[in-house]
């Protein structure tokens, strides 16, 4: 019996596309072991990098470790942003400019959430102890990662002071768009902070499923946030980032706090509707 390590390099929402287009083929295990694995993809264009199972175990551990990474140094940087006045859209745009780095990941916001990243992060840190190695900047990650989610509720208290009894809206419910994957979403704590915190929670998703405990579920944008002191946008679907914020912060009651935590509104469009606009990063936009 021969034994292979395969990873996948496959993601949520385009994994068809990624397994016939993907940059690499990676296979650990014997030499006869990847002979046959390497007949399975005799239809794929692509490198096949044939190494030890260990290997090619620890290879997908840190390409998803390294991509979190990105992650929670762009949010690093969104925070020093806001201390000192500067865009951090305009940073990461700047900064990928450069072929060595790329702008993928770049992308500023309430972290990162889904089955695969938070998992092997903190496996890869399990691991890291096991074997007596303090894995510094890993941690890091994982702990930057996790103050994200804390920014809207903070952002709110620091407006309103105490959020017993608003009513807050919580945009969009899955890790990310053009998925139903809600594993470690951001939103689903956001909405339990807030609950803790006395506030009247409505939620909305494109896709229709059980809202976070707590939480009264909405069929539209408009519903969820119509008299709300405060939106919350958890997930940039094309439904939320595309809506008419003009219109939407119009309805809205009190400060009309629009919490943008991907970045991926129109800030002038929220104030022209009479809403505050809070961006990541973005003290001045």
């Amino acid at each position: 019996m021969l034994y292979a390590s395969n990873p996948e390099f496959l993601r949520e929402g385009s994994a068809v596309t990624d397994w016939y287009q993907t940059d690499r083929i990676v296979v650990g295990g014997s030499a006869e072991a990847c002979a046959r694995m390497r007949s399975l993809y005799s239809d794929i264009d692509a490198p096949l990098l044939e190494c030890d199972v260990t290997s090619a175990e620890m290879i997908k551990y840190a390409s998803n470790a390294f991509l979190a990474t990105k992650i929670s140094f762009i949010n690093e940087i969104a925070t020093l942003c806001d201390l000192v006045s500067a865009d951090v859209d305009e940073v990461a745009r700047g900064v990928g400019m450069d072929t060595r780095i790329g702008t993928a990941f770049l992308r500023p916001g309430i972290g990162y959430g889904g089955s695969c990243f938070p998992k092997d992060t903190r496996a890869l840190d399990f691991i890291a102890n096991l074997h007596g190695y303090d894995f510094h900047l890993l941690r890091a990650v994982i702990e930057v990662n996790q103050r994200q989610r804390l920014l809207p509720v903070r952002m709110l208290r620091e407006v309103y002071g105490s959020l017993e009894d608003r009513r807050i809206a919580v945009l969009g419910l899955t890790f990310k768009p053009d998925t139903d994957d809600t594993r470690e979403a951001p939103a689903t704590e956001i909405v339990a902070m807030l609950r803790a915190e006395g506030a009247i929670v409505t939620a909305y998703d494109p896709i229709r499923f059980p809202v976070p405990e707590g939480a009264v579920g909405c069929e539209t944008v408009a519903e969820a946030v119509v008299g709300a002191s405060a939106a919350i946008v958890a997930t940039e679907w094309r439904e939320i980032a595309e809506a008419d914020w003009a219109a939407l912060a119009a309805t809205m009651a009190d400060e009309r706090v629009v919490f943008n935590g991907r970045n991926a509104l129109d800030a002038a469009a929220v104030r022209a509707g009479g809403g505050r606009y809070i961006g990541v990063g973005r003290p001045n936009a």
